[in-house]
């Protein structure tokens, strides 16, 4: 039988904790049975507690990755991440333009989740006018979101106006994630002018380290596998939910999702 397996393809940072950026990626494109290709931007050292060191890889050997992984195994989706360097972004976009690369996910990390900016001014600019135009959807948090939109974001009625200002200056989609709300956890997907909201339950959980990172490949998963955009970000949000509910608690801090909560049911049925 010959199966045809979809290929995603993640850009991002090395989480040497396994909670967040490449590993997270690739343990979510695994639970989605799909063969995952990475090219690493960055080393970190961190784990649950928080971040103790980054070291870049250079912008040379980030081009010669993309060029290995598109000139062999083509991906049917891209996702990408953190990514600090101006440099290095613009090397992205350069590959992603050459290559034709398609169904193309941005998880715009810009601001930390206590509200730290996370990008010098180089490489913020670069996110906004090289980065962003080249995806299909971007998936800012409600602190990204008003950093691209320059207003104050407090409620659903806010979130709206932030996607339409936003995507104003973007051909693709908007997902503005609503969990920073004290009062909702429901996500809007802003798609060719129409607003659809996905209503979430909100899990009282400590481990969400990496969630973004999840959602993000998740929604590229989908996309592989030629869903819409609106059907690829309800079924990701419903993977994350299912992570989160998995109750795996690992670390001292805020611990990672269960990204194999799937596979672990299908092998006790």
């Amino acid at each position: 039988m010959d199966i045809k397996m979809k290929k995603v393809l993640t850009i991002a940072g090395s989480d040497c904790s396994g909670g967040a950026g490449i590993q997270a990626d690739i343990k979510t494109i695994t639970a989605h049975k799909m063969y995952a290709m990475s090219a690493i931007t960055a080393l970190t050292a961190q784990n649950t507690t928080g971040v103790y060191g980054v070291q870049e890889a250079s912008p040379e050997f980030v081009a010669q990755q993309l060029d290995c992984i598109f000139t062999d195994i083509f991906p049917d989706a891209v996702k990408i991440g953190m990514v600090s360097n101006a440099r290095i972004i613009e090397v992205i976009v350069e590959k992603l333009k050459k290559y034709n690369a398609r169904n193309i996910v941005v998880d715009p990390v810009m601001v930390s989740t206590s509200g730290c900016r996370l990008l010098n001014d180089d490489a913020m600019e670069a996110v906004i006018n090289k980065l962003i135009p080249a995806a299909d959807i971007i998936t800012p948090n409600i602190p990204e979101a008003e950093a691209l939109c320059g207003m104050k974001i407090d409620t659903t009625g806010g979130m709206e106006a932030a996607a339409e200002k936003i995507s104003e200056a973007l051909p693709g989609s908007v997902l503005i994630k609503g969990g920073h709300l004290s009062h909702t956890a429901d996500d809007l997907l802003y798609s060719k002018g129409k607003a659809i909201w996905f209503r979430g339950e909100r899990i009282n959980s400590p481990n969400t380290h990496g969630t973004g990172c999840t959602l993000s490949s998740a929604i590229a998963c989908n996309l592989a596998n030629g869903l819409t955009m609106e059907q690829s970000v309800k079924n990701a949000k419903a993977y994350v939910t299912g992570a989160l509910k998995a109750g795996l608690n690992l670390g001292q801090g805020s611990g990672p999702l269960d990204h194999c909560y799937r596979i672990n049911i299908e092998g006790k049925s």
